[in-house]
């Protein structure tokens, strides 16, 4: 077992935490990141690029003019890619981006984003952080006390007030421990834990 050091709200040592020793000793495999962001990426895209197909574009569907005798290319219809605001062939139509990738690897790949935070020394463990009124300065305060700038705070979903206190600060932001990612914890500089969030985390990993 490892023991991590838990702070109070004052940034002042409260006591220790013992986690499994494998849980922050899993080497850290830069291309599990990558692909785990990557394939977050694509999933956020909104997917609704379009062009419009000769069959969409507006104009009539008459032959603008007889097959031989004048002179001129044959020509079938006013909405062919070949005219001036014809229809535009092999654009890019509406689809979904989103792609799955294999579970253990996206565990694997959050044990390695932990494990890269934890060899940084910018992992933190809180023995809570709770807030008595759902206030920005509240949680103004505690990062103050703490001394961070770009923080991701992981905590339970029952504790609202914390998830909103901190919604409105830039590069900070709260998630429940059952919702953490690789990209959050890559976007921050910080990735500070409350006691019950990691222990929670722990018996899920």
């Amino acid at each position: 077992m490892a023991k991590v050091q838990v702070l109070n709200e004052s940034g002042q040592v409260a006591g220790e935490l013992e986690v499994p020793t494998k849980f922050f000793s899993y080497p850290v495999k830069q291309h599990l990141l990558y692909e785990t962001v990557i394939q977050h990426q694509a999933k956020e895209r909104r997917g609704t690029a379009a062009t419009k197909t000769r069959a969409e574009v507006s104009g009539s569907s008459r032959k603008p003019w007889r097959q031989k005798g004048t002179g001129r290319a044959r020509v079938g219809s006013i909405r062919s890619p070949l005219w001036r605001k014809g229809g535009t062939v092999h654009g890019p139509q509406p689809r979904d981006y989103n792609y799955e990738i294999p579970k253990q690897a996206r565990r694997n790949a959050l044990k390695s984003a932990l494990a890269l935070r934890f060899s940084e020394n910018r992992l933190l463990v809180l023995a809570e952080a709770s807030f008595k009124e759902p206030k920005t300065k509240e949680a103004i305060r505690l990062l103050k006390a703490l001394d961070l700038d770009s923080a991701l705070i992981v905590d339970r979903a029952a504790n609202k007030n914390l998830f909103i206190a901190v919604r409105n600060i830039p590069k900070v932001k709260a998630v429940d421990a059952d919702q953490l990612s690789v990209f959050d914890v890559l976007a921050h500089k910080w990735l500070v834990f409350t006691q019950r969030a990691l222990e929670s985390l722990v018996e899920r990993i």
